[in-house]
């Protein structure tokens, strides 16, 4: 009698926790709502409502309005006035030299001056399409990083939500067995399963806050777009990001075929040597110091008629000035010499952004190698190991053969490989991303959906 009541109480929890494990599964696959955000809508809405986009276009104009108005000749100064005035009377027509004077003066900047600061300006204007097209794949880079990690705090949540009903069911089995006199369970049994459930509500304590944090550093990104996502939170559909790298073989997977990008064409690089343009130019036109400015005067003089009504002859002045840049060592030398150390100073600025970026990219190459060869031994072999292990001790257990500690162990360890795979499957995404943005060209602009020109 007493064998067969501990069999129905094995048949009842074997079974009963087979289909337990069954229904949590099912209550996972449900519908997505329209409110959910995924990632090209995330990517599309921050891209579009980025202000530091509009910041951009409108420092370009500045700097096209300034170089037009840096082309133009200063505006002629006019002079009025009264010369040789007697100071006894203040009689206009009493002394011959007295008169009105009007003059017009114009200052004619050294050497090219004004068509070298006109250029200047103009080569500064034309950096900002290519900070833009940086800021783009930037914003794309970001986006997608916060999105995944939503993302993985999301998908970690469901796993142990999933776990532990499965940890609060096993609770219940010990709590029987451990009160049952045909149970076996120990009161270690039901300890260990109730710290285990612990251990769970903390973890899902500890997520819930990071979920918490991450969803508010990607609403920063999406402040203004008018959308409602966050009660919702991230679509529960994994994209699969393409790599955007050259290869003579499309058709190949093995990422050591892809060819390095040239990186002399990634918007950050170009919009450097831009810059490296405008200081050039800025050589030339602080080399133009050593040249004279010149100046041109003309004056006309009104002299009223004599006390006996002698006709008086008016004046008419013509000149011309200019300065003499003779001592130059302290002024016009260190002038050119700063203008040529800034230059100079660019091209470093260029090489040690080559440098980081070609470091930065190599590294997630082989990031990337590591983390496909993770992905395939937790997919091939791995997670079905760990799964045989769970069910294996569960009918050990079962079949009295087994311990309960060795089942939550093992209940533990299949866990933690699930989740363990979802973060190598984040990981590749993200370092995807940080791939694409590294191979990143100034003749394009990378997508989710496809190329978008500047």
């Amino acid at each position: 009698m007493r064998n067969i009541k501990y069999l129905r109480f094995k048949i009842f929890s074997t079974e009963s926790l087979k289909a337990f494990v069954f229904m949590a599964l099912a209550l996972n696959i449900l519908p997505l709502s329209a409110q959910e955000l995924s990632l090209e809508k995330a990517i599309e809405m921050a891209q579009k409502n980025d202000p530091w986009i509009e910041g951009s276009y409108l420092k370009e104009q500045a700097n096209i309005a300034q170089s037009i108005a840096a082309g133009q000749l200063p505006d002629p100064v006019i002079s009025l006035g009264f010369a040789n005035m007697p100071l006894d009377s203040f009689d206009f027509n009493q002394e011959p030299m007295t008169q009105f004077k009007a003059g017009v003066s114009q200052v004619f900047p050294r050497g090219e001056t004004l068509e070298l600061q006109r250029q200047k300006l103009e080569e500064m204007s034309r950096r900002h399409p290519f900070l833009r097209q940086d800021r783009y794949a930037k914003v794309q880079l970001t986006v997608t990083q916060l999105w995944l990690d939503l993302y993985q705090s999301q998908e970690t949540i469901r796993l142990i939500e999933k776990d532990r009903s499965l940890f609060e069911y096993l609770v219940e089995v010990a709590e029987v067995s451990y009160s049952s006199t045909f149970g076996r369970s120990r009161q270690q049994d039901l300890v260990r399963a109730q710290l285990e459930l612990t251990r769970i509500e903390d973890r899902l304590t500890v997520l819930d806050r990071k979920r918490s944090e991450t969803q508010e550093k990607l609403a920063e990104w999406l402040y203004g777009t008018g959308t409602n996502w966050q009660e919702a939170g991230v679509s529960q559909t994994l994209p699969e990001l393409e790599l955007k790298l050259k290869t003579d073989h499309e058709e190949t997977v093995n990422l050591a075929q892809y060819e390095t990008p040239d990186f002399i064409n990634h918007p950050i690089i170009r919009s450097l040597e831009q810059q490296i343009t405008a200081s050039e130019t800025n050589v030339d036109l602080t080399r133009q110091k050593y040249k004279s400015q010149w100046g041109v005067n003309a004056s006309y003089g009104y002299r009223d008629d004599a006390p006996g009504g002698q006709d008086r002859s008016d004046f008419f002045s013509l000149g011309i000035s200019f300065d003499l840049p003779i001592f130059t060592e302290k002024r016009q030398d260190k002038k050119v010499e700063a203008a040529v150390s800034s230059k100079e100073a660019l091209k470093t600025e260029k090489t040690l952004a080559l440098r980081t970026i070609k470091a930065r990219f190599h590294q997630a190459k082989e990031r990337l190698v590591w983390l496909e060869k993770r992905r395939e031994l937790y997919s091939e072999r791995l997670l079905k190991e760990m799964n045989d292990q769970a069910e294996a001790s569960l009918n050990a257990y079962t079949n009295d053969d087994g311990d309960f500690a060795e089942v939550v162990r093992a209940r533990i360890a299949e866990l933690n490989a699930n989740i363990d795979y979802l973060s190598i499957n984040i990981d590749r995404l993200k370092t995807i991303a940080e791939l694409n943005y590294f191979s990143s060209s100034s003749e394009y602009k990378t997508f989710i959906n496809g190329n978008q020109n500047d």
